[in-house]
């Protein structure tokens, strides 16, 4: 009897710690300088437990966290570390774009590094996801999430198995870059073109650009061409879709069929349990591959 009584109290002890810790992450208190880590906060039930963000570029399906509930902790690459300070965050999540001010934000709350960084997007992407619900105490939900997420996702890489020949670019300011999006090409299985003789790779730093002219874009001739518009995501001068066909049709590419993709979700929100799903919507709507 005295071994039972010994197990049961091992089992309410462990059960206690067990509550005690999720209690304790379910009043985490979120500074959020990641959009992914944001939508995916949202779309698993936490927006409560988030304290600010970074209100000056916010996706519209995101709007809800616009109001003075949270602190707006500046921009992106622009932190307000003053409003982050009064926030009392717990934790604070940021990515490589907040990189400089690490040790800042050291000072004033522990790091969740929320970047996608490595060769496997989707296992980082799941990581992540399953990381903030701990932090959040909503493990279940997440990996509930997950589930019908990879669901979607096996559904439209079988009907992308035979998707036209795509090229993905960037627009930034005129200028067009090739764009080997993570979640185009591994996470859907999007095939990629091969680049023509005298298209190069340039490294500025720690990133690398291959720029592509609309001569470049007519030899690789895509049947379907996406565009991730920078400078419309950042509040410049957006992409003139026509201005662009009609370059493309001046060197021969008559037949290119351009579609340009959300700025905000592509390059601003990427990451995050909404937007992946967004993301997945619109590639699939665009390359006709809706089942």
């Amino acid at each position: 009897m005295k071994k039972i009584g010994t197990q049961a109290s091992l089992v309410a002890s462990s059960l206690l710690v067990a509550a005690m810790s999720a209690s304790a992450h379910a009043q985490e208190r979120f500074a959020v300088f990641d959009l992914g880590s944001l939508d995916t906060l949202h779309a698993l039930g936490a927006s409560d437990q988030v304290v600010g963000l970074p209100k000056q570029i916010l996706p519209a399906y995101l709007a809800s966290f616009d109001t003075d509930d949270y602190a707006d902790l500046g921009g992106l690459r622009s932190p307000d570390l003053e409003a982050l300070a009064e926030s009392e965050p717990s934790l604070i999540v940021y990515t490589g774009r907040q990189g400089e001010w690490q040790e800042e934000f050291e000072a004033i709350a522990p790091l969740f590094e929320a970047s996608l960084s490595g060769n496997e997007y989707l296992a980082a992407f799941d990581d992540n996801v399953r990381a903030l619900g701990e932090h959040a105490g909503l493990e279940e939900e997440a990996e509930s999430a997950l589930e019908t997420l990879h669901e979607e996702i096996e559904t439209q890489r079988e009907a992308l198995a035979d998707a036209p020949r795509t090229l993905v670019i960037t627009h930034n300011d005129g200028n067009y870059s090739l764009n080997e999006h993570s979640v185009i090409h591994d996470v859907l299985g999007v095939e990629k073109q091969q680049m023509p003789e005298g298209v190069e790779t340039e490294t500025f730093g720690a990133r690398s650009f291959t720029r592509l002219s609309p001569e470049a874009i007519a030899e690789i001739d895509p049947q379907r061409l996406l565009v991730i518009d920078r400078s419309a995501a950042i509040g410049e001068t957006p992409l003139d879709a026509d201005a662009l066909r009609q370059q493309l049709s001046e060197v021969g590419a008559n037949d290119v069929d351009v579609a340009l993709l959300s700025p905000e979700l592509w390059y601003l929100s990427g990451g995050g349990l909404q937007s992946l799903a967004l993301q997945i919507e619109e590639v699939a709507s665009a390359l006709g591959a809706r089942p």
